[in-house]
């Protein structure tokens, strides 16, 4: 089975392209007629051209409401003047390379690379489901990073303020600010590009219309944090596993927002570390993870955000993992990624998983190991060479 696994075929680049490639057209395919998410995208363009609206609901055309910022009426622009088929399979074939290509041009090794495109192959047919926006945002977290670490900071500033201005978690780019040797320059252009993309949808309506869903959307999303504490479907992260669990709303999520971002912060007090690309590398791979179990807008279509974390964790110590690892990203797969699907026992995944939000839960763990890891281990890879030596 080794021997097996170990050839060309399974880690050529262009076999894996094809792969992921291949499940957005399947995912295109499979949702041909019941596409929901990506009508409400498409119509986000033509409600800024005949300046409507954007956050009210449209019960005619679809079934949810929509909660992204203005500038995605221009981003989805060139998928939503074409027939809808065809602007849903080019939708998701852009979120798909989007992601491959912020994975291939990573500073990751191949071995990592190859990981990624394997473990979160199923994760990303989840979100393709789903028609989310979730896949561009693991990308440009990923493309943050690589750009602060190449110096290219107006582009690194450009995909932060991308996700920023779309999602508001495209933020968490600037948690790599300590890697950047330019950081005035950076908060600069994050400044600068801030800008382009808030007036940008004026382009298409007027200066009054975008102000207006400016606030309008500050509305929805302050109104849509409410609904989603209660939400089955929405809120799956480290919060709602707790409050599922406990069967107490009472508490404020502060409370444990409050201590999950002092351990997410102390390790930056290693500075010493930062020159260890593995200890780079795991910071990242806690922002992917963190983005995700920390929000209560969390969604099963969003761990392919955090999937892609989990890998980069596992992959970029310089020590051995140990089997206890391993057991943990098989927990992951199995309960993280395939608990929506057919591959899992319905009864489990109905009973159990959706009720009390246990797709969190080995994520969970997992960044809590990586969290002491960070504050304890070394990273310097001769280190460990000596210590196999």
């Amino acid at each position: 089975m080794k021997a097996f696994v170990e050839r060309p075929f399974f880690s050529d680049n262009r076999t894996l392209l094809g792969l992921w490639l291949l499940l957005a057209v399947i995912g295109a395919v499979a949702k041909l007629h019941s596409c929901n998410n990506f009508l409400v995208f498409r119509g986000a363009f033509w409600h800024t051209w005949n300046q409507l609206s954007l956050y009210a609901p449209y019960p005619a055309e679809y079934n949810d409401t929509f909660y992204y910022g203005p500038v995605f009426s221009l981003l989805i622009a060139p998928f939503a003047v074409t027939p809808p088929f065809v602007g849903l399979l080019l939708w998701l074939l852009l979120l798909t390379l989007a992601l491959w290509l912020a994975v291939r041009h990573s500073e990751f090794t191949h071995r990592q690379q190859v990981f990624i495109w394997w473990f979160c192959a199923h994760e990303l047919l989840t979100a393709l489901y789903m028609q989310q926006f979730n896949i561009a945002i693991a990308a440009i977290i990923l493309a943050s990073y690589y750009l602060i670490r190449r110096e290219k900071d107006f582009w690194a500033a450009f995909a932060i303020m991308l996700g920023t201005m779309v999602k508001l978690y495209g933020i968490v780019g600037l948690a790599f600010l300590f890697f950047s040797r330019h950081r005035a320059r950076l908060l600069a252009s994050c400044l600068f590009w801030g800008a382009v993309m808030f007036v940008a949808p004026m382009l298409i309506s007027s200066p009054e219309y975008v102000i207006g869903q400016y606030q309008e959307w500050l509305a929805a999303l302050t109104s849509k944090n409410g609904e989603n504490i209660g939400s089955i479907a929405q809120n799956i992260s480290t919060l709602g596993l707790f409050r599922r669990i406990s069967g107490n709303t009472a508490y404020s999520d502060l409370w444990i927002i409050g201590p999950a971002l002092l351990m997410f912060a102390i390790p930056y007090l290693r500075v010493g570390q930062y020159r260890h690309k593995g200890f780079r590398q795991t910071l990242l791979a806690s922002v992917l993870m963190f983005t995700v179990l920390f929000s209560t807008g969390s969604e099963s279509s969003g761990y392919i955000i955090a999937l892609v974390g989990v890998v980069v964790w596992y992959t970029a110590a310089p020590w051995q993992r140990s089997r206890w690892d391993v057991g943990l990203m098989v927990f992951a797969f199995v309960l993280t990624s395939l608990s929506p699907s057919d591959l899992f026992p319905a009864y489990l995944r109905r009973e159990w998983v959706q009720p009390y939000a246990l797709k969190a839960l080995p994520v969970t763990l997992i960044w809590l190991k990586l969290c002491y890891e960070m504050c304890f281990r070394e990273y310097a890879p001769e280190n460990h060479q000596i210590a196999k030596s």
